[in-house]
């Protein structure tokens, strides 16, 4: 299914239009039906992690989980929040509230030399929600990863023939929302033995809008 610029643009335009007046800044999703795909193969399991061209309107929300200098430097990166240590031993066996800032953060970064408390401590709340840690050196550049992460998307695909992202925020501009969507495109394209021609289907949709089919 060849998807061309021009085609994204409609779409994208119409999906706008059709997404109702809410009090709210809604999210621009894209969401592909695929076909004659082997749900049991590698290629039925994809989970890639994408950093998109854009920025959306509503950018990642980073936690960092880091010791000393590397901690000090991510709190003058601005991360959303950063746990030392003290405060991650303190979360052991403290389910709630793990839940809690499992699901208020999109992003974990973890310093390499914590990685095993980490995975002790979050592993059972992080990876049944696909949000393990990227690990990161303790003089790593953190601040610019940062600001990489709060770009990034995760394209997947789990039990069915779907993959559903979001791409970005409807205040954005159009041509921005079409850059995103031709990444996702790279990503399943580079992911899927026969490429796009797996694309059954394709939409645009706002979070509380209806979907737009996208025709070529």
């Amino acid at each position: 299914m060849p998807l061309d610029k021009k085609s994204l643009l409609d779409a994208v335009k119409e999906a706008k239009a059709k997404s109702g007046q809410k009090k709210f800044k809604q999210t621009v999703e894209l969401i592909l039906n695929l076909k004659e795909v082997d749900m049991k193969a590698p290629e039925g399991k994809i989970q890639q992690v994408l950093e998109l061209p854009h920025a959306t309107g509503k950018p990642n929300k980073i936690c960092v989980i880091a010791s000393g200098e590397l901690a000090l430097k991510a709190k003058n990166a601005q991360a959303d929040l950063v746990l030392e240590k003290p405060e991650l031993e303190a979360l052991a066996g403290k389910k709630k509230e793990l839940r809690k800032i499992a699901s208020d953060y999109d992003v974990f970064i973890a310093e390499t030399p914590l990685m095993p408390l980490v995975g002790k401590i979050f592993g059972p709340v992080l990876g049944p929600r696909g949000k393990l840690p990227v690990p990161v050196p303790p003089n790593a550049d953190i601040a610019n990863l940062i600001l990489k992460q709060r770009k990034t998307i995760v394209v997947k695909m789990r039990n069915q023939p779907i993959i559903q992202c979001s791409i970005g925020t409807e205040d954005m501009p159009d041509e921005e929302l079409v850059d995103n969507i031709q990444a996702v495109l790279r990503v399943v394209e580079g992911k899927l033995k026969r490429g796009l021609k797996h694309i059954k289907v394709a939409y645009v949709k706002a979070s509380m809008g209806e979907p737009v089919k996208i025709t070529p």
